[in-house]
């Protein structure tokens, strides 16, 4: 098996399989959306630091939220960009293989947090004179490194796996970035276990959290645009590792995800930081600051 394996030395990421011209404009429009990803998170995450009323918990969690979107970017994004430009680019298997951790980490990690959040705004609104006891720093630290922590151990689990398997050709990902469905097609050995363990961890990761989320956001009417930034996260991850495969052929999966290095990252600082009072108030201090300065 260990023989077998070692054949394969690099994958090659096929990307998106279109027009040259097509992707030189997809290349132009997806490399603006990743500059927007970073200012926004990068805002949220600098005006949070430096304003001291941002020291709380919701802002506490926001900052986590914010790290989560700006690795979950930089982890895919730039090595897209790199095949729009050049397709085909070929991968390491040891740099494919940190490539899918990350990704799993950022994504299991995101998911969690998401929960925390929804769980401190149901404190906040429907338990407010018991918010400052329940939600401690202590508390806020605990849940931020058990999300972290949970999200990284799941992901390498799923490595794990993924390295007891005979990889003897073909090399080729159809995907423009080392997605763990699509590595899993390439394997020469029956995946059966590894399927798995991906759908245990779809419920315990994707289904469970989702339905806690929904839950929490059921009590609180004002966050209804934040619910269904949500469920597209979740509802994008849920359609698909666990529906069958063959409703959804491999082009669409490369859309869907796209989701996740785009769109979510893009839209939650508009949605959780950029459109609060508080964060509006800091970035009007700050921009005077500067100014003074």
């Amino acid at each position: 098996m260990v023989k077998n394996q070692t054949m394969v030395t690099e994958f090659l990421l096929l990307g998106f399989l279109l027009d040259p011209r097509i992707q030189m404009l997809l290349f132009g429009l997806f490399s603006l959306f990743y500059v927007f990803t970073l200012l926004g998170n990068g805002t949220i995450l600098g005006l949070i630091s430096l304003d001291s009323r941002l020291h709380t918990p919701m802002y506490f969690f926001l900052s986590h939220l914010a790290v989560v979107n700006i690795t979950y970017a930089c982890n895919t994004v730039p090595q897209m960009l790199v095949n729009l430009l050049h397709p085909a680019k070929p991968i390491s298997f040891a740099g494919c293989m940190m490539q899918t951790f990350l990704f799993l980490s950022f994504g299991h990690s995101e998911c969690l947090l998401l929960v925390v959040m929804s769980y401190d705004r149901y404190v906040a609104i429907c338990h407010p004179l018991q918010y400052s006891v329940i939600m401690t720093w202590r508390v806020c630290i605990t849940l931020a490194i058990t999300s972290w922590t949970c999200g990284s151990l799941l992901a390498l689990v799923h490595v794990v796996l993924i390295l007891r398997l005979p990889f003897c050709g073909p090399h080729e990902i159809n995907h423009f970035f080392c997605e763990i469905l699509s590595v899993l097609r390439l394997a020469c050995a029956d995946t059966w276990l590894n399927q798995v363990v991906i759908f245990a961890a779809c419920v315990f990761i994707l289904v469970g959290p989702l339905c806690l989320v929904l839950v929490s956001y059921s009590c609180i009417l004002v966050a209804i645009l934040r619910s269904s930034v949500v469920g597209l996260f979740f509802g994008s991850a849920i359609v698909m590792y666990m529906a069958p495969k063959s409703r959804h052929p491999e082009e669409l999966q490369k859309v869907l995800f796209l989701f996740y290095s785009f769109f979510n990252p893009m839209l939650n600082p508009l949605i959780y930081s950029l459109r609060n009072i508080e964060v509006k108030g800091a970035l009007r201090r700050a921009l005077c600051k500067e100014s003074h300065s």
